[in-house]
């Protein structure tokens, strides 16, 4: 059973899934509640305190991929997407518009379960993360124009706020804290997520998205560099100064 009756909404305009998934949900302890399409989804969210959501992909009215991009301005809670395809590029789709993890229909309740339970796992730490740095003198980390403070969430590039989900925040800061140094993806994986790296593909995506944020060209990245063959690095704005003679 679950300790803390976090809150899980389902958008899914399937009855039969989306009762099946609630029931089981509730039976481990979870607050549950049930939207049919994204539109009524967003209604949920802007009314009530959301911890996690469970989103169907294909759904009338809103889809999931545009309930996720809506939430996502204002929103950071995790959000999981079904879909009964298994494409490639729906998963890559829905992780580019925000989402934190996928899985394909049909799926076994105990994997989603698994997912669900990771997830908020995750936020947690984070949440906890947030309390214990608010308690050092390490809570401004700053990179050449990038500037974050780790225990408000807050950052900025050249003075300008950038919105970051949860997961990019965490990744940035790994990286930002280690500037110079080269991570691999599974080691990216393992730090973030706490736990043996699975699905590195995902580190790809969010790479991406955060290059899309932070890089005034993203095909030619000042900050955020591929080591091919080795992983992904924040450039040290000190060591290329010194390299250039500046």
């Amino acid at each position: 059973m679950i300790g803390v009756k976090e809150h899980i909404l389902i958008v899914e305009d399937d009855e039969d899934i989306a009762f099946a998934v609630k029931e089981y949900l509730i039976s481990q302890g979870y607050t549950v509640s049930l939207a049919a399409n994204g539109k009524e989804g967003l209604d949920v969210v802007n009314q009530q305190s959301i911890d996690l959501a469970i989103v169907d992909v294909m759904m009338p009215v809103m889809d999931g991929i545009a309930f996720v991009m809506t939430v996502r301005k204002k929103h950071d809670f995790p959000i999981i997407m079904l879909s009964a395809k298994s494409e490639e590029t729906d998963k890559i789709l829905g992780l580019n518009m925000g989402a934190d993890d996928y899985v394909t229909k049909p799926f076994r309740p105990l994997e989603l379960l698994a997912r669900v339970n990771s997830q908020l796992r995750r936020q947690r730490r984070m949440a906890d993360t947030v309390n214990l740095t608010s308690l050092t003198n390490k809570d401004i980390v700053t990179v050449g124009g990038l500037m974050m403070n780790v225990s408000t969430h807050e950052f900025t590039v050249d003075d300008e706020p950038v919105k970051l989900t949860p997961i990019e925040h965490k990744i940035l800061h790994l990286l930002l804290s280690n500037a110079g140094r080269v991570f691999s993806a599974d080691e990216i994986y393992e730090r973030v997520w706490n736990e043996a790296a699975i699905n590195t593909d995902t580190i790809m995506v969010h790479v991406r998205k955060i290059r899309e944020k932070i890089e005034i060209d993203p095909k030619n990245p000042q900050y955020l560099k591929v080591v091919w063959g080795v992983g992904y690095k924040i450039e040290d704005q000190n060591k290329e100064g010194k390299k250039n003679g500046k």
